[in-house]
């Protein structure tokens, strides 16, 4: 269901979908809302109230998605430890896939204004990475892992929960099982 709290009206685009909703976001700029299933990603247009494309994403199972701020890229998380990059004007295919955690991945996110995102896990690490997306249409995205961050510790087989990146410095911030907040500044 969507909540326009202006006209204080409820409604819901969506009457059908394959599968439980695993995570939704909506585009930073236009109309439009991303919502992730067990195994797809379905875009829909929220002005015309139609589905404007799937997202094929080979996963087992996604966990967490994350739009970069110019609305061309989308970052999946899965439980099987893979990361997958699309550029939503290329294809409905992922662009590229990484294989850089061990365990689940549990949330994925963008920095607003530095070319960073990161990837947090139960592998009790959040990785770094610089993704470098250019306005030229012709030339592809730079994805270059930077860095692995550990200092949380597993409980109960639970490593990173969340991590946000702060609004303008380059810090992220992550959330783990053993109830520590850590603030990575390097």
């Amino acid at each position: 269901m969507l909540h326009q709290l202006s006209k204080k009206q409820t409604h819901i685009p969506i009457r059908k979908l394959h599968g439980l909703p695993v995570s939704a976001i909506f585009h930073p700029s236009r109309p439009t809302f991303f919502i992730a299933t067990k195994r797809v990603v379905l875009v829909y247009d929220l002005k015309k109230i139609r589905l404007l494309k799937k997202l094929q994403t080979g996963l087992r199972e996604i966990s967490s998605l994350a739009i970069h701020p110019g609305g061309d890229n989308l970052i999946i998380g899965s439980r099987e430890g893979k990361l997958c990059w699309f550029d939503l004007d290329l294809s409905s295919q992922a662009y590229k896939t990484l294989k850089n955690h061990s365990k689940d991945i549990l949330n994925v996110a963008f920095h607003r204004s530095y070319p960073l995102f990161t990837s947090c896990s139960d592998d009790c690490t959040a990785q770094v990475f610089h993704g470098m997306v250019y306005s030229d249409l012709n030339q592809n995205p730079l994805i270059v892992p930077l860095k692995v961050l550990q200092g949380h510790k597993s409980v109960d087989g639970r490593g990173v929960m969340d991590c946000k990146f702060h609004p303008k410095q380059p810090w992220l911030f992550t959330a783990g099982a053993d109830s520590v907040i850590r603030l990575y500044c390097d």
